[in-house]
């Protein structure tokens, strides 16, 4: 566990950003920079922390990025236009704040490099195309064609990859970089199956799903990916390296995903499917062996467990 350092969140009110922030303060300083678009920080009170300090920004304003940079040790770099719906109807601003507002990152920590130990990108499975099974970090990345929005996120994350080690190589800054497989849990903010589901089944509306349902996605629970982040920011073999953070326990389909939910939530919902005339991911599933032998991620709370904390968490603040 880190201990006495100063660690920036970019992006850090976001889902993700926010349980990282919870976990990191009980033991460092944390720079939240976020432009709040999405703001999980706020709600879960992480922003009255003693030790967490919120600046309101967007990675796309050099300046106030370097600002942030002030006394930083470590940088997480989450800052990012991310949900598919929200992709495609955005997808200039998708590729500006992945490409631009990386840029802007790796030029603040290169400027400060004698005080940053560690810079971790956050990327994404997506970068594996519509059909990935058991991938490995070092698979050939497939993406989809050209001009088609849903792929537009996937492509930025990608180049931000390839911007990140090459700071790495070319000017020696310590870098790594994430690619988190369907994470979910408490506290998540905007799009996403689980979210969409649980919210839902509480109220006894209808579930949504996309054609048949029949895709499938590897699960995996935020504790799991908050442990996983910090093993990278710590661990000296992680520089210069992707990870596969998720679980392939975890897997099923968004139909069996929908019925779980319905089952452990105690809801009378129905399932209503609809079509997605879009094109989609069909199959998703992380190879972690890399990560294991690394770093020794592993992921420790299966489906079944998560969702029912992720439910719990959600029937209290229904009832607040």
């Amino acid at each position: 566990m880190l201990e006495g350092k100063r660690v920036l969140l970019t992006g850090g009110a976001g889902f993700i950003g926010t349980h990282l922030a919870c976990t990191l303060a009980e033991r460092n300083d944390v720079v939240v920079f976020d432009n709040l678009r999405r703001n999980a920080l706020t709600p879960a009170g992480i922003d009255k922390h003693e030790r967490v300090t919120l600046i309101e920004g967007d990675v796309l304003d050099a300046d106030a990025v370097r600002a942030a940079f002030e006394g930083v040790t470590h940088v997480v770099h989450l800052a990012a236009i991310a949900g598919v719906d929200t992709v495609m109807h955005h997808p200039v601003q998708t590729m500006q704040v992945s490409l631009i507002g990386t840029f802007n990152v790796l030029e603040a920590a290169r400027a400060h490099q004698d005080s940053i130990e560690r810079v971790v990108d956050f990327s994404t499975s997506e970068v594996f195309g519509r059909h990935a099974f058991n991938v490995t970090e070092g698979d050939v990345t497939s993406l989809g064609a050209v001009g088609e929005a849903r792929w537009t996120y996937a492509v930025s994350k990608l180049a931000t990859e390839h911007l990140c080690f090459n700071y790495y190589k070319q000017y020696g800054l310590r870098s790594a970089a994430i690619r988190p497989f369907n994470i979910y849990g408490p506290m998540q903010v905007g799009e996403g199956a689980v979210h969409h589901f649980i919210v839902r089944a509480l109220r006894g509306e209808p579930l949504t799903i996309h054609n048949d349902g029949g895709q499938i996605r590897a699960w995996c629970y935020v504790d799991d990916i908050v442990r996983g982040t910090l093993m990278v920011l710590e661990n000296e073999a992680a520089v210069g390296h992707s990870f596969n953070i998720g679980n392939p326990r975890s897997t099923v389909t968004i139909y069996n995903l929908a019925r779980e939910v319905v089952r452990l939530s105690g809801s009378l919902s129905k399932l209503r499917f609809v079509e997605w005339p879009y094109p989609d991911v069909e199959l998703r599933i992380p190879n972690i062996d890399k990560a294991r032998d690394l770093i020794g991620f592993e992921p420790d709370i299966d489906l079944e467990e998560g969702l029912r904390r992720t439910i719990s968490w959600y029937r209290e603040r229904e009832r607040a």
